[in-house]
């Protein structure tokens, strides 16, 4: 890897969505960091990069040849996935095996369905391949890697035409030797044939899980390194030659080497961002729990900071695909500022999830677009001012955005105008509350013992009504909520995740292999963050393990710090850590039961320099801008309007009032009131009863 060039001041960090392309600047001449919005390409998502970085060179004054590192948040393995559009691939697995994908968990979502939908195959059966070959689970071998089979193998990939292979044998993550065998002869024989191996990817016990995560992998790889040529061969242009680093789903950021052989750990790259500010902030604002809400064009992300600490977890999915990968811990639903209002054919109104998108995106866009959506209903109603939007980089068009609500939602419901963009509304914030209930009822979780931190391009328009709902009386508005996410992976560390699955006892005697196996760990993380070119004194690596009650068919993941060599202290104190974790999540716990280390983990940061943002001074401008006619409460009211790149300290906003920045709009409910905090956070609280 090349080494970061500290000579040339300027970082810049991207969060490609749906909608907009969000830019994060932060020069370190005046420590001032400033945020950029630009339409998404989805063509080629590298086309609005580069412009994007363009048009705020061009506004901030600094030159594309004093740009030193480029951080990336990305959704195109997520898009590719979401919308099928992957390599064709073949699976190599253990003969007998072939049929683990649609085996699966045999999980029923909906108990009482008739009919329940299948799980998603992404490899037909004829694509999924027995190598004649058998591991044991204690890792020895019962049948040797056939390797005169392999030829007849490579000629049904051929006749198969792939684009990739996964390869997934059994066992392989307590002795991989079939596996890198095989990958040897694979890639000796196709040395252009992407081939993605489990022990690489996913090296852990649970053979469908790991299975679908390497599968995924590789059919992700032909569609992130054709991304990354993409961007490549536009980087050089007016001299724009940074270090790149993408942004992984764990919140780290990896080299584009990791990033084309390990695409699976993209997934969730644009929203962890988001978390990533989220933990930042909490510390900032002394507020340890946090519920952070990124509410863009398309989706609505939750996440949680409890004790001021992101959850991580260690499996999540997409698109009911399994993926066991560390990833931040979010829920996802389909609401955004483009998500398209409609009245079913039983006289039902809903809210998304199908979304307007970037093209054409909401009616009142101007775009083509003829189906309304919550942009519509809050411009509707007066929340949004028509000529401000973007800053007023867009006009709005009022008039087609009334008419759309009226023939798609008034009418059908025998409804004026605002009372149906008030409707929208309502359903929307019900399906955005619903989604925060369920993130922290699961764990347990009052929602009132929690402030809310609202960012995105359209999270400010609803947090406070969403809050009042859940009974928080508390809600922040970070600075440029619009490019928070890019605002986090301004911060991003490279980081590595490593796992090895060894099911032991916790209990001393096993600390020589606790010990052995730590070692191992540390050894592995230390080589690669050397390989990414990362010095001795910026390396800090951290060990957690899986734990579960022996019989249990999962496991929780608990952190062990930048431990060495355990002791039987040290092991102590993890077990209490266990049990105090499990009552948490279910409400009790068994410390006379025995427990099992099922893998052990390393979290290997590479930690990059930061430098330390200012905030930018309050503008010299009223922080007033006036009045504009509002409907709220059954009614149209001259509502105050303030301009928040001009609020000072000594300002106090009662509501209802807008508060209007370059690229995100607030309304604050009646009942609450809104002040200025630390690092030009917007603090709203609620009156008391």
């Amino acid at each position: 890897m090349t080494s970061i060039d500290t000579t040339r001041p300027v970082r810049i960090a991207v969060d490609i969505g749906g909608t907009f392309t969000d830019l994060q600047v932060l020069d370190s001449r005046d420590g001032i960091a400033r945020a950029w919005k630009t339409p998404t390409t989805p063509e080629d998502p590298s086309i609005g990069l580069l412009r994007g970085v363009g048009e705020a060179a061009e506004r901030f004054g600094f030159a594309l040849s004093e740009v030193g590192l480029l951080l990336h948040g990305t959704t195109i393995a997520t898009n590719a996935v979401l919308e099928r559009k992957l390599a064709k691939g073949v699976l190599l697995t253990t003969a007998g095996f072939e049929d683990v994908l649609e085996i699966n968990r045999h999980v029923r979502r909906d108990i009482y369905g008739l009919a329940p939908e299948p799980f998603p195959t992404l490899i037909a059966r004829d694509c999924r391949l027995g190598v004649p070959e058998r591991m044991r689970a204690d890792g020895s071998v019962e049948t040797a890697l056939d390797e005169a089979a392999i030829l007849a193998l490579l000629q049904r990939i051929d006749v198969l035409g792939a684009d990739c292979v996964a390869v997934s044998l059994l066992h392989a993550y307590v002795n991989p030797a079939h596996e890198r065998r095989l990958g040897e002869l694979l890639r000796a024989a196709r040395p252009d044939l992407p081939v993605s191996l489990s022990c690489d990817i996913s090296p852990e016990i649970r053979e469908y899980e790991r299975t679908s995560t390497t599968v995924l992998n590789a059919l992700l790889m032909p569609v992130v390194k054709t991304y990354l040529d993409r961007l490549e061969s536009r980087l050089g242009e007016g001299g724009f030659t940074p270090l790149v680093f993408l942004v992984q789903s764990n919140g780290g950021v990896c080299s584009l080497r990791m990033a084309a052989e390990q695409p699976a750990r993209l997934l969730l790259s644009g929203p962890s961002g988001g978390t990533l500010a989220a933990g930042r902030l909490s510390a900032v604002l002394d507020r340890p729990n946090l519920v952070a809400v990124d509410m863009g064009g398309t989706s609505y992300d939750v996440s949680v900071v409890q004790g001021g600490r992101v959850s991580v977890i260690t499996q999540g999915e997409i698109d009911r695909l399994p993926v066991r990968l560390p990833m931040v811990e979010m829920r996802t639903i389909g609401a955004g500022g483009g998500s398209i209002a409609a009245v079913d054919a039983g006289g039902r109104l809903t809210v998304g999830p199908r979304s307007a998108g970037a093209r054409p995106g909401p009616v009142s866009y101007g775009r083509g677009g003829t189906e309304p959506t919550v942009t519509d209903a809050n411009l509707a109603l007066g929340r949004l001012d028509p000529d401000f939007f973007l800053g007023g980089m867009m006009t709005l068009d009022m008039p087609a955005t009334r008419a759309a609500l009226d023939a798609r939602v008034g009418t059908p419901l025998g409804l004026a105008v605002e009372p149906a963009a008030e409707g929208v509304l309502t359903v929307v914030n019900a399906n955005l509350g619903a989604a925060i209930r369920l993130s922290l009822f699961e764990k347990g979780l009052d929602p009132r013992d929690f402030c809310l931190l609202s960012f995105g391009g359209a999270g400010g328009l609803h947090a406070t009504d969403v809050a009042a709902e859940l009974g928080m009386t508390e809600v922040a508005f970070p600075r440029e909520p619009g490019t928070l996410s890019a605002y986090g992976i301004l911060f991003s560390d490279l980081t590595q995740d490593i796992a090895r699955t060894r099911v032991m006892r916790a209990e001393p005697a096993m600390l020589p292999a606790l010990a052995e196996g730590i070692a191992a760990l540390r050894a592995e993380a230390d080589a690669r963050l050397a390989a990414d070119g990362i010095a001795p004194d910026k390396r800090r690596i951290v060990i957690a393990a899986d734990m579960r009650y022996h019989g249990q068919a999962f496991e929780l993941l608990v952190p062990w710090g930048e431990i060495t060599a355990p002791d039987a202290a040290a092991l102590a104190a993890l077990m209490d850590d266990f049990h105090a974790t499990h009552k948490q999540r279910f409400s009790y716990a068994n410390p006379g039961d025995p427990v099992e280390i099922v893998t052990l983990r390393a979290i290997a940061t590479g930690l990059l320099d930061k430098p330390e943002p200012g905030d930018p001074p309050p503008a010299e401008r009223p922080s007033r801008k006036g009045t504009r006619r509002i409907f709220e409460s059954g009614a149209w009211r001259n509502v105050p309007v303030w301009d928040r790149e001009a609020l000072r300290p000594t300002d106090t906003i009662e509501g209802p009032a807008v508060v209007e920045e370059t690229f995100a709009t607030h309304w604050i409910t009646r009942g609450w009131t809104a002040r200025l905090g630390a690092a030009g956070t917007l603090l709203a609280t609620k009156e008391s009863a």
